[in-house]
């Protein structure tokens, strides 16, 4: 079947079988720890993100684990932690970017569906491959409640972002200020 390309709308056409994916497979890890192995490629992809830019913002990754362990929730019972970095230097100025890379990781589906429809586009067997290989990336990109708790260190960037939201919003009445 043959669709012309276009846009976004394209985009978002060609990823929905991805997405549709992806709920079953967050539906059926829930019932079942066989469905991990479907969740491997989304994984790396989110390790992965924060080792690199942890390497990127000085926060100095020491450790890189994609092997799913079980760890004991708070109060009862067990978790699965499917995979972790560890750094050596998260600060305040790299404790959020390295963070919350994973939020990169939605990059790649759209980035996929760009190439697949940017010049329009027929379904073939590599769509059907690339639909396993981009859903786990879909349950993969938000990062861990971890993963929120080390980018508050980085609070001292609330301020420095608020004054360039304020300076860019009000840059018009800024510039009369400043010529009088």
């Amino acid at each position: 079947m043959s669709v012309q390309g276009g846009g976004l709308l394209d985009m978002l056409l060609y990823l929905v079988p991805s997405a549709a994916l992806a709920l079953l497979l967050w539906i059926g890890s829930g019932a079942h720890p066989f469905f991990f192995l479907f969740t491997a490629a989304g994984t790396l992809c989110h390790e992965l993100a924060h080792f690199s830019v942890g390497l990127l913002t000085n926060a100095e990754p020491v450790g890189l684990s994609v092997f799913p362990r079980r760890i004991k929730k708070p109060g009862k019972g067990h978790n699965w932690e499917l995979g972790s970095v560890t750094f050596a230097n998260l600060r305040w100025y790299n404790a959020a970017p390295a963070a919350l890379a994973p939020l990169l990781v939605l990059v790649l589906p759209f980035a996929v569906a760009w190439w697949r429809t940017r010049q329009g586009w027929v379904f073939e067997p590599l769509d059907l491959a690339l639909t396993f290989l981009l859903a786990p990336q879909f349950l993969s990109f938000w990062p861990s409640p971890v993963d929120w708790r080390l980018a508050a260190r980085s609070w001292p960037w609330i301020p420095v972002l608020l004054l360039v939201a304020l300076a860019t919003f009000f840059r018009t009445e800024l510039f009369q200020l400043v010529k009088g």
